[in-house]
């Protein structure tokens, strides 16, 4: 009884590691200006979207006369008695 692994060769795998890179307290603070200056950058683009929107609907509504009808003259209200 013979087996036919028997003349096959071992296969050796060498797995070559590259060394880690060492993270400095300054990689950390520049990744984390960088990050914080990316998120400022958006809050203030969605912001002043969100602003011109918010004027732009503001103007519609005067340009069409859809403003409603304010609650103190609805209700008669005058400011001296």
């Amino acid at each position: 009884m013979t087996s036919t692994q028997q003349g096959a060769q071992p296969i050796v795998v060498r797995v070559m590691e590259k060394p880690a890179q060492e993270t400095t307290v300054g990689d950390v603070l520049i990744g984390s200006i960088g990050l914080t200056g990316v998120l400022l950058v958006i809050a203030l683009v969605l912001g002043a979207l969100l602003g011109a929107i918010l004027i732009g609907i503001k103007q519609l509504r005067v340009r069409l006369n859809l403003e409603p009808v304010p609650d103190s003259e609805a209700l008669k209200i005058s400011p001296f008695p």
